[in-house]
């Protein structure tokens, strides 16, 4: 067992990975909505990156504790006119997921918001409870989406269904995901994370170099065309972080009302 210790504040341990059967499981839990920020997305990265090193290891589980997948970054924390926690170091720490050799799947068990529906999109392959809900709400905050977002979603569904995901700043359910191709399975909620280690499994069953170069080709040049979109992307939010509009949208997801934008 392995342990990346993250005490922040005094909790726990937020982040936990294991090896078995040439499989590795990667849990973030950081209760109560696993909101991500930038030691803890550190943390997240230096475990599959070690994982990825690992000879014994052929497959990765992304999963986490309780009811939220994540929820992101906590927009909350956020001073009035100030930047997002550290931005640009919060999606370089976001791109390293995307630079491993071996495969991803995620266990989504609940809401991925925003930055963690960005780290399901990160994955290879993506097991959903009827819980599971994916949220791409940036725009309703008033920002435009992060985390690779942009380019990840039109990849998995299509440039139409993400743009109306996007613009509208939708919630898809876990049916709809499935339906559209945003995830690859619906399983029992007491299914989710057996079911993407069995998924891991299978994989693992293969040649590991013959698996792994296979998907090098399969996603050649992926990790390079997210790391340029997310620094277009940043270079878009970076302002919108200090605008009365993204100010206004946090204020209205937090009071869960509609907001009313001016354009400032």
């Amino acid at each position: 067992m392995l342990s990346d210790k993250q005490d922040k504040d005094g909790r726990k341990a937020l982040i936990e990975s294991s090896l078995g059967a040439h499989v590795g499981t990667v849990v973030l839990d950081h209760p109560p909505q696993n909101f991500l920020d930038v030691p803890l997305l550190q943390a997240l990265a230096d475990a599959v990156d070690r994982l990825d090193g690992d000879a014994g290891c052929r497959a990765i589980v992304l999963a986490s504790a309780g009811r939220s997948f994540s929820a992101g970054a906590d927009f909350g924390a956020v001073p009035d006119g100030g930047d997002m926690i550290d931005s640009g170091l919060f999606y370089a720490q976001a791109m390293r997921l995307f630079r491993g050799r071996k495969p991803l799947v995620a266990a989504v068990q609940g809401a991925a918001i925003g930055a963690g529906a960005g780290l399901a999109l990160a994955c290879d392959f993506r097991i959903a409870g009827p819980r599971a809900r994916f949220g791409f709400d940036f725009n309703r905050l008033g920002i435009h989406p992060g985390f690779g977002i942009s380019l990840t979603l039109p990849r998995l569904v299509g440039p139409q269904h993400a743009a109306r995901l996007l613009y509208a700043g939708r919630r898809v359910p876990a049916e709809e995901a499935l339906a559209i191709g945003l995830t690859d399975e619906l399983v029992p909620e007491d299914e989710v994370l057996p079911r993407a280690q069995a998924l891991a499994a299978e994989f693992a069953l293969s040649a590991p170099d013959a698996v792994q170069t296979t998907r090098d080709t399969l996603r050649q040049g992926l990790a390079e065309a997210v790391a340029a979109r997310s620094a277009r992307e940043l270079a878009v939010q970076r302002p919108q972080f200090r605008s009365r509009d993204f100010a206004e949208g946090v204020s209205a997801a937090a009071a869960r009302r509609p907001p009313i934008f001016t354009g400032e």
